[in-house]
């Protein structure tokens, strides 16, 4: 079993504590009774598109026929092969494949390339990785932090750096994350500043982070979110437990959580990613 104290990929996901959850104990009446903190909304996608991520359908399809079907196939069909490409060989076909996905009109066609960039490796993966830094969403952006982080976070930090100054939390909380896992303490001025953003998340994460640096403005940065009653629950409940942790544990068992954590939570998994949370 995991040790309660071990440093995770990410704060906890609210959905697997009840009990930490908006709204637990309370009976509402009726719809309008419900109060929802973070900005969710519901998608229209139909089945066939919510199963775009399986790649049974595609299992035992050979490299040129997921190419044919990501230049040719109609919009879930090109998001499956843009994602089970990422699993091929790095077989100069298959990247010009993923490479001209990563310009296709359909943005989670976009994202996946970019995913599957990441798998693919190498030099001309690594630089369509960086143009889709300029992405016009947010989401192919994030994945683009994610990649590069995968790729090597430390010949594309400049990069990774830069997304910082992105206008959209997610790909600034990605960006955070990747350098975090090795600037460790010298990001505190990075995370001070991610507290007090606007989005609930991207100050979830900063606190969470902040778990890992011995430091008294942390300390006492997190004591302040910990005890502000108009910050959401998960919030104050991240900071508490950050300022609880053992530091160096933190960034000795800290793996950063954008290969998998960081899409987990509603609104940010492959399926289900367009609210902003």
């Amino acid at each position: 079993m995991r040790d309660p104290e071990e440093a995770t990929d990410g704060p906890p996901d609210p959905r697997t504590h009840p009990e930490q959850s908006p709204g637990f104990g309370e009976s509402p009446e009726g719809l309008e009774d419900i109060e929802v903190s973070r900005d969710i909304t519901i998608g229209d996608a139909t089945p066939r598109e919510l199963q775009a991520t399986d790649l049974a359908p595609v299992a035992g399809a050979s490299a040129a026929e997921k190419i044919e079907d990501l230049l040719n196939g109609d919009h879930v069909e090109r998001r499956r092969a843009a994602l089970a490409l990422g699993e091929e060989r790095p077989e100069e076909a298959v990247l010009d494949g993923v490479i001209a996905a990563t310009n296709d009109p359909d943005d989670d066609v976009r994202q996946f390339a970019v995913e599957s960039l990441a798998e693919l490796g190498g030099e001309r993966a690594a630089a369509a990785v960086v143009e889709t830094l300029d992405d016009d969403d947010p989401w192919v952006r994030a994945e683009a932090v994610v990649a590069l982080d995968n790729l090597d976070r430390i010949e594309f930090e400049d990069h990774i750096e830069a997304a910082l100054d992105d206008d959209h939390h997610a790909v600034r909380r990605n960006a955070a994350i990747s350098l975090f896992k090795h600037r460790g303490e010298d990001l505190l001025p990075v995370l001070l500043e991610q507290s007090r953003a606007d989005s609930e998340r991207l100050r979830e994460w900063a606190a969470h982070l902040m778990a890992g640096i011995e430091d008294e403005r942390a300390t006492d940065r997190l004591t302040e979110l910990a005890e502000d009653d108009d910050e959401p629950r998960i919030v104050r409940s991240t900071a508490a437990r950050a300022v609880e942790a053992d530091p160096g544990k933190f960034r000795r068992q800290f793996t950063g959580g954008i290969e998998g954590e960081s899409t987990a939570l509603p609104g940010e998994d492959r399926l289900n990613r367009r609210p902003d949370l």
